[in-house]
């Protein structure tokens, strides 16, 4: 398995500072979005920090990591899981408790979006509204949900997709790392082939999608374009947020 990736982040056209952040580790296969908030630069602490404190957690795991590449039986994956939800956990805690520590700092927080590509399988574990999309011969999957109000409504019914977009409560959070000292983070295990594409994303970029646009907009030959291509979309449709995204493809 060989893993290519690249990113970008841009403050877009009416944030002053940018407080989104970005991990990629291609030896680790490990790759993460967090869209920090809390103005003054506290978003900024909130999302440097929570990705430092997830890949200081996979590091410390790497004995398990090994193993499940070894031997990938359902139950290593379980606990390789299980890893990548509680270092989405401690990202958490840690910010959390950077709001105890700086009163003038409370109620910082971030999204997380964390996806792990090992040789059998990839790994997501994810809170907030920033994205992981999967794009296999020209379709796209989204592969994690928006922790939203507006999509809570959504799922009840109360609202449709249409409605959601248009709401001014489009961006109030449901959940959020550091906004409390623990937060329930979503999972999954994803069965990916070769040729693979993967973009994780914070919402001032998929913010500007059209439903079915993505697919036309990525060459999954050129990762490098198709990102530059991405940010440019936000910034010429607005660029109200700052926009950030990392692709990854599996070869």
């Amino acid at each position: 398995m060989k893993l290519s990736s690249v990113a970008k982040t841009d403050v877009g056209r009416r944030r002053e500072h940018n407080e989104d952040a970005f991990l990629i580790d291609d030896a680790l296969g490990l790759y993460a979005v967090a869209d920090g908030m809390g103005g003054h630069a506290a978003g900024e602490v909130a999302s440097n920090e929570a990705l430092e404190t997830l890949r200081d957690h996979i590091l410390q795991h790497e004995v398990l990591i090994a193993d499940f590449v070894r031997s990938p039986d359902n139950d290593l994956a379980e606990q390789v899981r299980r890893t990548a939800e509680q270092s989405v956990r401690l990202a958490a805690y840690q910010v959390f408790g950077l709001t105890e520590l700086e009163p003038e700092r409370k109620g910082m927080g971030t999204t997380l979006s964390m996806l792990m590509i090992l040789p059998q399988a990839a790994f997501v574990a994810h809170v907030g509204d920033s994205r992981i999309y999967m794009l296999r011969d020209g379709k796209t999957a989204m592969l994690t949900s928006d922790h939203t109000f507006v999509a809570a409504m959504v799922a009840k019914g109360k609202m449709t997709a249409e409605q959601a977009r248009r709401s001014k409560y489009s961006n109030v959070l449901m959940r959020a790392v550091g906004s409390k000292d623990y937060v329930e983070v979503e999972t999954r295990l994803v069965r990916y082939r070769p040729e693979d594409v993967f973009l994780l994303c914070s919402d001032g970029m998929h913010g500007y999608f059209k439903p079915g646009e993505l697919e036309q907009l990525v060459d999954c030959d050129d990762l490098g374009a198709s990102l530059d291509k991405l940010v440019q979309l936000a910034l010429d449709r607005g660029g109200k947020d700052n926009i950030t995204g990392v692709m990854v493809r599996v070869d």
